[in-house]
């Protein structure tokens, strides 16, 4: 009996053994589990946390995150001083335009440079026969079509770019106006 008893405390001991054994090798990995799911739903939250902060802070600087971002309108109560120019007796030109079929063209032009500017005045006066002829063959070289009312815009910085580039040197025009600008097909 005693050799079974000792059999049966062998099994009952060993079973025991074996029992323990496995409990800690499953309480190492049952640990292991909830710790990782910790970090992992602590990390969704931080995810959470910061989307909704975004979202908040989105929409309170939108104004509640209705529409566009207006742009605000330039305020009309502020209008910039614009500059004062000085001018010089005004030129007459009378030519013919490149067609074919020639037109008369008669223009009466004023050119003008910053204002008290003795400089330009000198200079302009000095070289007025020169201007008189640029802009006699300036106008002689345009076809009837760039002669256009729609096309003043662009005839004026052209002779306002000729002049301060090629006759110009000292001093430079500020601004063209015409007093007339008539074409006329002969």
């Amino acid at each position: 009996m005693a050799d079974g008893d000792d059999e049966l405390d062998l099994d009952g001991g060993g079973e025991e053994a074996e029992g323990s054994s496995k409990k800690k090798k499953g309480a190492g990995l049952g640990g292991l589990l909830p710790n990782l799911l910790k970090f992992v739903a602590i990390g969704l939250g931080a995810l959470v946390f910061i989307v909704t902060v975004a979202v908040i802070t989105f929409n309170v600087l939108n104004k509640g995150g209705k529409g566009q971002t207006a742009v605000a309108e330039a305020s009309t109560a502020y209008q910039g001083q614009r500059p004062e120019y000085q001018s010089n007796n005004p030129f007459s030109i009378r030519t013919r335009t490149r067609d074919v079929t020639a037109y008369s063209v008669s223009v009466e032009l004023v050119i003008g440079y910053t204002l008290n500017d003795n400089t330009a005045q000198a200079e302009l006066g000095a070289r007025r026969e020169e201007v008189h002829d640029y802009l006699r063959n300036f106008f002689a070289s345009k076809y009837a079509e760039e002669l256009k009312p729609e096309n003043e815009g662009r005839l004026k910085q052209e002779i306002l770019e000729g002049l301060n580039t090629r006759i110009l040197t000292r001093s430079q025009v500020r601004i063209i106006t015409f007093r007339n600008l008539d074409v006329m097909e002969m």
